[in-house]
Order: structure tokens, then sequence, then C-alpha cells
């Protein structure tokens, strides 16, 4: 699988330009007279990007949240700054910059798309190299398939980086002095009062449910009851001989199976969810548990098949709060507002319309963050940094949570893309 890592030239190229300009320009044949031109505007985007380097832009190369705007009369320069996304390191399928905007008093939220170019090294090398301006469209297409092929064949990285100082990178990521800079700022050094340090999740639009199970298995000291029952693995097999629409599931981005392969494969992402849980927990020592998740978090095969099983958790858990609210049984508030969506009015919708979204052109939505806390029975705490200062800064899926449910705890910067807080006090219960 291939991540390609956005920089912050390329974004200020998407937002100085359309998409559909930016791509005739690398491919379409220049007369002298537009190629100058070009030159000339090249010339002035590279001397913006040298301004706002110097100015101190926020960057990411791994995984961060979208940047958030919340006041309307900002300055053009701030308004650059903050509808910037910064990347996040992975190769979503969408590939778009998201911004989310809040206003001042945080009560309505609506979200700004920009279009990014898929290949953001290809665009690199345009901005870099003078010549790329007279070369024909045949020799950039092939040096951007050269560029694609190398990246593939690279050793996998892992999904996880390694953990840093929070406030080391706070002050990395919120350089400027925007009023949004401020409250992150204020977020982080929140959030720091708790965690000394974080650590930064891929985001290719599994990053809530990486960030959820590395945080459950790291944290993990017994097998969860619910992995220990019997008929846990026989559950594709029992749900496909009910719903028959479940055989539509989409198997890591593998369209066009049989029924009885999608439970075959399904029931081995289980049975592998089950051994490694079960691993991790037994190992004693907090170091070699680390070492542990870091190992299962290095193998892409492994670690892509697990995120197959939450989905598939979720979906059964989906199925079971829809029938107990139709038999007329006690169901958490929000399985209604789950079902209330009309992409979700019933359990087939979710599995289309959502789940099989998830980790290719979507990730996880709000509440979609509970259905994930109910089928895995753990409290996901939350810090939403954009919500610094209101009754929201610290959310809990669920906010009535079972008092035997482990806890586990993340950072999003957006609702959107989460991280992991490290090295925390003794606190594994709510």
């Amino acid at each position: 699988m291939c991540f390609c890592a956005t920089t912050r030239d390329s974004r200020y190229v998407c937002i100085l330009q359309s998409q559909d300009n930016f791509q005739g320009w690398m491919t379409e044949p220049l007369s002298h007279s537009a190629r100058a031109e070009q030159l000339q505007k090249k010339s002035t985007a590279i001397q913006m990007m040298k301004h706002e380097k110097e100015a101190g832009v926020p960057s990411n190369e791994f995984g961060s949240a979208n940047a958030v705007t919340e006041q309307k009369g900002q300055s053009t320069e701030e308004m650059r700054e903050e509808y910037v996304y910064r990347s996040t390191g992975g190769s979503e399928e969408t590939n778009r910059i998201t911004s989310l905007v809040t206003d001042e008093d945080a009560s309505r939220n609506c979200e700004i798309y920009l279009p990014v170019s898929c290949n953001p090294s290809a665009m690199e090398l345009s901005l870099d190299s003078e010549e790329d301006m007279y070369r024909d469209a045949e020799e950039i297409e092939r040096e951007k398939i050269l560029l694609v092929c190398k990246m593939s064949s690279s050793e996998y990285k892992p999904s996880v980086a390694p953990e840093m100082d929070i406030m080391e990178y706070c002050r990395k990521e919120w350089r400027g002095n925007t009023p949004v800079a401020k409250r992150m700022r204020k977020g982080y050094e929140a959030v720091a009062q708790k965690f000394a340090s974080i650590r930064r999740v891929r985001g290719d639009n599994y990053c809530a449910l990486r960030a959820t199970l590395f945080q459950a298995l790291s944290q993990a000291t017994q097998l969860p009851t619910w992995l220990q029952s019997e008929d846990f693995t026989k559950l594709p097999e029992n749900l496909l001989s009910k719903y028959d629409w479940i055989k539509q599931w989409q198997l890591k981005q593998k369209l066009g199976r049989k029924m009885g392969e999608i439970s075959d494969e399904i029931k081995e992402y289980l049975m592998l969810l089950r051994k490694k849980w079960k691993y991790i927990s037994e190992i004693k020592g907090p170091i070699e548990k680390q070492e542990a998740c870091d190992k299962l978090f290095k193998n892409e095969e492994e670690e892509y098949s697990l995120y197959e099983a939450l989905k598939f958790l979720m979906l059964n858990t989906a199925i079971e709060l829809y029938n107990d609210d139709k038999n007329g049984r006690r169901v958490p508030v929000f399985s209604w507002l789950l079902f209330a969506r009309d992409t979700s009015s019933n359990p087939c919708q979710l599995m289309h319309n959502h789940l099989n979204q998830i980790g290719h052109s979507g990730g996880l939505e709000q509440v979609e963050m509970f259905l994930l806390a109910y089928a895995l029975q753990y409290t996901i705490q939350v810090y939403r940094l954009y919500k610094y200062n209101t009754d929201e800064f610290i959310t809990l899926y669920p906010n009535d949570p079972e008092e035997d449910w482990p806890v586990v705890t993340l950072i999003t910067e957006d609702d959107r893309h989460y991280n992991i807080p490290v090295r925390m006090c003794q606190e594994t219960m709510l």
C-alpha cells in the first residue's frame, strides 16, 4: 500500500490555483509566451511559500487533524494559514483537503473541501525544477509513474509514530498567532496536564479505528469477555444466514467475493483479533507490551485485517441495536441518531454507505464513534481541541459509560483525525 506524504509547498499551490488549471499547467504543451507567463506565476508562488515558511506555518509529516478557522473577519494571511490542511501522511482515496470552519460561539460547523492532486511528489518535482515547464506531458507522466512505483515498493512504515513531547509537538504544529492557533495551544496545554507525550497516527481514513485499537491493546491486561465467547468466531456465518445483503460487505477494497469466502475471511480476521489481544494482554512488562503493539502496527497485512474485524463487530452491534429498538427494548440515544440519518435508516444502508467506506473514502463520523465504543465495550475519551474552553472539550463515547468498561484516550483537532496521548497518569477506569 502506498502512502504519499503531502508537503506544505504542494498544498499552497493547490490553494493558489484550481486543480484543473494546475493539471493543465503540468501536462499541456505551452507556447513561448504562455511558458513565460507560467514561469512568472510560479516564481510568485515560490516567493509566497518562502514568505509563509519564514512566518512559521505549522507542518505535519505523519498525521494530524485539519486546520480550524473560527472568525469570519480574519485577514487574508490568517485565512490562508488556517485553510491549509497539514499532511496526514496517508494516501486517502479522496486525498482531499478538509478544513473545519467554526464560528465564534462554536455552535455551527461547516466543511470546506479544496481539491488536491493525489500525487504530491510529482507536484513538488514540478515546483522545484525549472525544466518541468518545458518537458512534454508524456515525460512528466512517466516520472510520476516511477515515483509511485518507488513508494509502493518501499518498506512499510509503522502507522503509529514514536512518541514525542506533547508541547514540543504543539509548538511545531501551531506557531501562528491566529485565534485558532492560540486555542489549539491552550487545548494542548490542558492535555499536557494529564499526558506527557503524543504519538501521531497515520491518516488513511482508518485513524479512529487505529488509535482506539492501539490504545486498547497497549493497556490490555486481560481478554475481554465478549472475545472469550465460543460463538465469537461463528458470528459471520450466523449473520450471513439471516441477512443475505451482508454478502456485499467490502473487504479491504476487494469486491465480488462469494458469500462463503466472505464468511471464511471475516472469521479469520476475528480469530486474529482474539489471538493478538490475548497475546498482548498476557505480556506483563509495560515496555515489552508497547514493543509488541509497535510490532503489530508495523505489519500491514495483520493491521488492516484487524480493522476489518472491528468494522464487522460494529455492524453486528448495529444490527443488535436496530432489532432491540424494533422489538420495543431500550436502546441508547445514539442508536436513534445512527438510524435517523437518510444514509443509514437500517443496518443494510449503514453497511453500504458508511461501514464499507471506512478506510476507503471516509472515516468514522461522530455517531459511529459511539458505535465503535459499544462494539468494543470500551469508553473512548476524546480531547477535542477545537472545543477548548467549552463543555465538549472532553467528550465521552458513550456519554453514560458502563462502570466496568476500560477507558482509552484520544486527541483530535477536528473530529476527523485522531492522535494518541501517552505517558498518562494511572487511570484505566472512569
